[in-house]
């Protein structure tokens, strides 16, 4: 898969300290996946590596010594010297942000991190970063990553996107897919997957909206000969702030179909279209 990627002309990677499935051994285990290939491809150079800090249990949150402690493993587990883009993975409301970002600027400073970033921040929180961040001269974020896609739009559509747009942060947004409802493969009338997070799917997505939103995908991928995950991810690259959508696949069919969303443009009217069927 990671060698499919790259193949096509993939470049950037994200991951964190804590991914990873028990069978494939455990937290972190994502991170050593990566290192490995990228060992065996000699390819460090060629990359984009972002990876997160604050959720592992030992220790959790963002404190300067989770911080600290998070990088050495990442950097480990990596095989390399330096990580591209550094998250702080969820927001540590117990941990003054000035703790927080000193421990990023100083990552920085020993050129251990190029760039420190957050996710699961609200506005509020980041807009206080930001200004802390550069009032004292600390790490400033760079980068968002927010849930957002065609059906989770409110908490980003909103104060959070006027924040990333104030200070030129890149929005990166995780679950573009909705956790894979906006692939299509999960349909009305149909069982489809059968598994604890389709459950999860189902219970969220399978209502009037969600189905009016596949339709409408349907519509415009059949236009550009194209697949919905395409589509989907189409739409979310061309909204202001965004960067670039992060998706998952787990097989190289699926794989084909995300890279195709990058050279995939959507007329004013398409966007329009999509983005009503999503309200």
């Amino acid at each position: 898969m990671l060698d499919a990627y790259a193949e096509a002309g993939g470049n950037f990677i994200d991951t964190a300290d804590i991914y990873g499935r028990h069978g494939s051994g455990g937290f972190g285990s994502s991170e050593a996946i990566i290192g490995r290939w990228m060992a065996a491809r000699g390819n460090r150079d060629e990359l984009v590596i972002a990876t997160k800090v604050g959720l592992s249990p030992d220790p959790s949150g963002l404190s300067e010594e989770a911080i600290l402690h998070g990088i050495a493993g990442s950097l480990e587990r990596l095989g390399i010297d330096r990580v591209d883009l550094y998250y702080a993975h969820r927001d540590d409301p117990g941990t003054p942000l000035e703790e927080t970002l000193g421990a990023f600027q100083r990552l920085i400073d020993e050129g251990r991190i190029r760039y420190a970033a957050a996710s699961n921040y609200s506005a509020e929180r980041l807009r206080e970063a930001l200004e802390i961040g550069e009032r004292e001269g600390m790490a400033s974020y760079v980068a968002l990553q927010p849930e957002y896609n065609l059906l989770e739009r409110e908490e980003y559509e909103g104060e959070l996107r006027e924040v990333c747009a104030d200070h030129g942060l890149a929005c990166l947004p995780f679950y573009g897919l909705a956790k894979g409802f906006l692939t299509g493969k999960y349909r009305e009338g149909s069982t489809g997957v059968m598994s604890p997070r389709a459950d999860g799917v189902r219970a969220a997505y399978f209502n009037q909206r969600g189905f009016a939103v596949l339709d409408a995908l349907d519509g415009v991928a059949a236009a550009h000969g194209s697949s919905v995950a395409a589509v989907a991810l189409a739409w979310l690259a061309a909204q202001p702030t965004v960067v670039a959508p992060l998706a998952s696949a787990t097989s190289p069919a699926q794989l084909a179909d995300l890279i195709a969303s990058a050279e995939l443009r959507l007329s004013g009217d398409e966007l329009t279209q999509l983005s009503a069927a999503g309200s």
